[in-house]
């Protein structure tokens, strides 16, 4: 493992393996595992899920769909209009962009040196197969509804490799990303701004690694290991608990 950069070639790729690609001049990852055989299975917004927001959460949204780069795919064909959970050729999952390896089990040291979140976590992996096997089930049965903050495409693949379910129906889900982006509000949210003086600076950083080390799908203790064949009932009794506590608020 680097801690510089997580970049792999296409060779170094096996099966089971969480990946991810760079989009939007870094602002957001989009994750998948692959399966082999050059093929990547992974959850996208679904046209309808997701509405205009009129901010930069638009690119995050529309960086999820897969890319033709101006031709149709002749293995997969048109996905540029489809949703959900899907599988694609490498070529049209990377859409160009280069091709990295999300690490598991790596060290507290590692974790904090990683300052952008989406990237590792603390949590260990499940078997290749048992992966696979997740992955595979999912393709055919569906992921839930596409949430950017809940339920996207870096908690698509960290379920996989995991099996980990965050229990609490409130709050972010298991994506790295999100989490780095409420880590670094809260930091800024508490620090002495205007003013922030090189000591308040010091304490924002420390502030940002603290939450992100928290909140890593690794470290929770709000996180269930839940078959993949009883994922569907667990969603929908987390909704159902979402919906009685809007209503009793």
């Amino acid at each position: 493992m680097e801690i510089l950069s997580n970049r792999i070639k296409r060779e170094e790729l096996k099966p089971g393996d969480h990946i991810y690609s760079w989009r939007k001049a870094y602002v957001y990852a989009h994750h998948g595992i692959y399966v082999g055989d050059g093929m990547v299975i992974h959850f996208t917004r679904e046209g309808g899920q997701e509405t205009g927001t009129g901010t930069i959460l638009d690119l995050v949204l529309i960086s999820s769909l897969p890319k033709n780069l101006g031709t149709v795919c002749e293995r997969c064909g048109d996905q540029s209009k489809r949703g959900g959970v899907m599988n694609s050729c490498l070529g049209c999952f990377l859409a160009g962009c280069s091709l990295y390896r999300f690490n598991y089990s790596v060290s507290s040291a590692f974790f904090l040196a990683k300052a952008r979140g989406g990237t590792c976590t603390l949590a260990a992996s499940d078997p290749a197969d048992i992966v696979l096997h997740r992955a595979n089930y999912l393709l055919n049965n569906g992921f839930g509804m596409y949430c950017l903050f809940k339920n996207n495409c870096e908690d698509f693949a960290i379920y996989c490799k995991t099996g980990l379910l965050v229990e609490s129906a409130f709050g972010l889900g298991r994506s790295g990303q999100m989490t780095s982006v409420a880590a670094a509000i809260n930091a800024v949210a508490y620090s002495p701004l205007p003013y922030l003086s090189t000591g308040a600076a010091l304490l924002a950083s420390s502030m940002y690694c603290i939450n992100r080390y928290v909140s890593d799908i690794g470290f929770r203790h709000d996180v269930v290991k839940i078959p993949v064949e009883l994922l569907e009932t667990c969603s929908r009794s987390n909704n159902s608990s979402s919906s009685r506590g809007s209503e009793g608020s």
